[in-house]
């Protein structure tokens, strides 16, 4: 018994019973960890998989949402503006009930003169320089300003 005991108390034995000690307690801590990571990871994955699928799923009526929300507001773009083209037209409309008004277009737009006025027209000078170019081509038989457009249009393609 002295020498199992003298065994015991042993530098050599202690440092044997240390290790074998040491080894038991990582090996159970690896052993937990293992266990918690994979336990981890299984809950991990699952949440991972869930909030995949809710994205999935609400991704895309949340696109016609908000398609739909910019087609309302398209519309009642339009809406307003129609509605201000209406009231553009109903003043226009009573302004044309105005025998005043009525009198003052006609004179603009037809050039009519009262009885016993008037008329003059101003002729712009660019215009008429461009009206006497155009009467040089009127001398010309008619084939020839075709051929001339069909020449135009040839160049412009080059």
């Amino acid at each position: 018994m002295a020498v199992k005991d003298r065994d015991r108390f042993s530098t050599s034995t202690r440092l044997k019973l240390l290790g074998e000690q040491t080894a038991a307690r990582v090996y159970r801590s690896q052993t937990k960890r293992q266990a918690r990571r994979s336990r981890l990871t299984g809950r991990a994955a699952l949440l991972a998989m869930v909030l995949c699928s809710l994205i999935v799923a609400l991704a895309y009526p949340m696109r016609q949402y908000v398609s739909q929300r910019a087609q309302i507001g398209e519309l009642e773009r339009q809406r307003e503006q129609a509605r201000q083209r209406v009231e553009q037209l109903r003043d226009l409309k009573a302004r044309w009930q105005d025998d005043a008004y009525a009198k003052q277009q006609i004179r603009q737009r037809l050039h009519y003169v009262m009885p016993g006025e008037t008329g003059y027209v101003v002729i712009d000078p660019d215009a008429a320089r461009q009206a006497r170019a155009d009467r040089g081509t009127a001398d010309r038989p008619w084939y020839t300003g075709v051929w001339d457009g069909v020449d135009r249009a040839d160049a412009a393609d080059h």
